[in-house]
């Protein structure tokens, strides 16, 4: 669907080892210098739904396929990258092209691992981050401001854009990321950062990376980094990317009994691939048959015909129908014929919201 997520981060702070293990593959290199990674590697990453195995058992199908999400690494950042220090030029570039950000932050001490500023400290990591992005986003307001206000002199329309832009820029000006700018509904606001895209303005996960001791309990960096976060309307997942990379040689039960030792019934990973997911605005739904039971990626909010059309245009341009079980009913009646007997079976129209979990079955003329 053309949805992204950002993994960004000073250097050194574990984004090519929780990229490596995100994609479950060892093409992200990791090394123990600044700007290891220079191209942004991407990969699209299967979406963890324990649905999909509860209908397969029903089922029985074939294959089972999940949504995914795609995730970019993208260089680490430095400071004075808005004026392009390091690699900043490219890391804004590519940063642009993203929808989310996935913010990697050190929060373990490790003398063996050097820090590009010297010393652990998430929150002084972050601003550093924040304010690149800022000072980037202001450099390409003001420019849209002298666009306005030549504008100005000969369209009275330009009066309203103009003072919306002149409140954006006192805003950044002060620090502050755009995502806290008091009139982001502002209609003049939002066409502005359609064509702006401003940096500041996307949302933020952050993925406090931790040593495997630490998982258990939160260190003080953890704990500064999660009040910080609840301070600016951003969440924070806990991970030990170390620990991740090396729990993909494991098998499925190994894998649970470990994390099940860790006190966690889902790891980091997998968390944030869920996340990610939920922040594009995503939901899934179900088709389920002999061949495959599969899960389909759409916009929160789509309606049956644009669900149809996931899977094929034809499905979209000639919808009569959807079929549509909830996925409670489908799983507590044992399957399509049990649900349709029980009336679970809805016919559902070309007005219908798809909901996230439903089962569907598309009728179609083309």
């Amino acid at each position: 669907m053309g949805l992204s997520i950002g993994i960004v981060g000073l250097p050194n702070v574990g984004k090519s080892t929780t990229f490596n293990a995100l994609t479950k593959t060892q093409n992200a290199q990791s090394a123990n210098y600044p700007f290891c990674t220079i191209e942004p590697n991407k990969a699209f990453v299967p979406v963890p739904d324990v649905r999909l195995q509860e209908l397969a058992k029903i089922v029985n199908p074939e294959r089972i396929q999940h949504s995914v999400v795609e995730f970019v690494d993208i260089a680490g950042l430095v400071r004075g990258a808005s004026k392009g220090e390091g690699l900043g030029n490219q890391f804004l570039g590519n940063i642009k092209e993203t929808d989310v950000i996935l913010h990697i932050v050190r929060c373990f001490d490790d003398e063996n691992i050097t820090h590009v500023e010297g010393g652990v400290d998430p929150i002084r990591d972050i601003e550093i981050i924040d304010l690149e992005l800022i000072l980037a986003d202001l450099q390409t307001l003001e420019k849209r401001i002298q666009k306005l206000q030549r504008q100005g002199k000969a369209d009275k329309n330009a009066k309203a854009p103009l003072d919306l832009a002149l409140m954006l820029q006192k805003h950044l000006e002060e620090g502050k990321a755009v995502r806290i700018f008091e009139k982001r509904d502002d209609e003049h606001f939002i066409e502005l950062n359609k064509e702006l895209r401003f940096l500041s303005n996307k949302d933020v996960i952050f993925a406090a990376n931790v040593g495997e001791e630490e998982l258990a309990q939160d260190n003080a960096y953890v704990v500064a980094l999660k009040k910080y976060a609840s301070e600016n309307g951003c969440e924070v997942i806990k991970l030990c990317s170390k620990l991740e990379e090396e729990m993909l040689g494991m098998s499925d039960e190994e894998r649970s009994e470990f994390l099940s030792s860790l006190g966690s019934q889902m790891s980091g990973l997998d968390q944030i691939i869920q996340k990610g997911f939920e922040k594009l605005g995503l939901i899934s739904y179900f088709t389920a048959g002999v061949k495959e039971v599969r899960s389909w990626t759409i916009r929160k909010g789509d309606t049956a015909p644009v669900a149809a059309g996931v899977i094929h245009k034809d499905f979209e341009k000639g919808f009569i129908r959807a079929e549509t079980i909830a996925y409670a009913d489908f799983v507590g009646y044992g399957g399509e014929a049990k649900a349709k007997e029980a009336g679970a079976m809805r016919v559902e129209g070309k007005e219908y919201i798809v909901q996230d979990g439903d089962v569907m079955h598309f009728r179609f003329n083309v």
